[in-house]
């Protein structure tokens, strides 16, 4: 983030049922998270913003430019999908699966696997250690309902009424959102380009943040 607020004006925010906002025990839709970041762009009188978002949260920015596409500047969509395919919808079952033993550590080994190269893993164990620590304070309710939401993602038959500027970036070695997803979002946004991060996983931008930033400078120095 710190290369970006260098040039920019960076509003970072949880989704509902993320971080430090409320955990509703209602189901999520992306319909409802993307109204959610419209009243936070409201409530802080941002008429218009360049909207990225990585996995999940590239998931919502979709929803939010196709339902407020006056709201939207620029669109970045990082290691997304548009739509769920039966191989990923079967990952992320499995997750669910997880999720509802209460495990934390069934939950980690199950979903590291796919968040990350073979050899980010390799050259990373104590941020790996670190990160299994943080599994422990996850509301695991709040992940199951996040989960059910990302298996209703159907964006793809709508993604060409996205008219606004728009980037995708994607991780060459992305198992779970890679790049046949990203190659659905570029043939169906018009004008969409499409950057491929050479050797990252899904978490391309903890695997190649240098080259992460740079697309996304480049991108929005077009957009003045």
């Amino acid at each position: 983030t710190r290369a970006l607020s260098r040039q920019y004006r960076l509003l970072q925010y949880d989704c509902r049922g993320q971080g430090q906002s409320d955990h509703p025990a209602a189901p999520y839709t992306m319909d409802l998270h993307a109204d959610d970041l419209a009243a936070l762009l409201d409530a802080l009188e941002i008429e218009q913003a360049h909207i990225a978002g990585i996995s999940y949260g590239g998931e919502v920015a979709q929803a939010f430019a196709l339902r407020h596409p006056s709201h939207t500047r620029s669109l970045i969509l990082a290691d997304t999908v548009s739509e769920v395919g039966p191989e990923l919808a079967f990952i992320v079952q499995g997750w669910i699966d997880a999720l509802r033993t209460g495990d934390t550590g069934y939950f980690f080994n199950a979903t590291v696997p796919w968040n990350f190269s073979p050899a980010f893993i390799a050259a990373n164990p104590t941020l790996l250690a670190d990160a299994r620590k943080r599994y422990a304070l996850l509301d695991f309710p709040a992940v199951l309902r996040l989960c059910e939401c990302f298996l209703q993602v159907d964006f793809t038959p709508r993604l060409e009424e996205i008219r606004t500027p728009t980037c995708i970036l994607v991780g060459e070695l992305d198992l779970l959102k890679g790049p046949r997803y990203a190659a659905i979002l570029q043939r169906a946004i018009p004008h969409a380009e499409l950057h491929i991060l050479e050797g990252a996983g899904h978490a391309s931008c903890w695997e190649r943040p240098a080259a992460f930033n740079s697309v996304i400078l480049g991108f929005l120095a077009k957009q003045a």
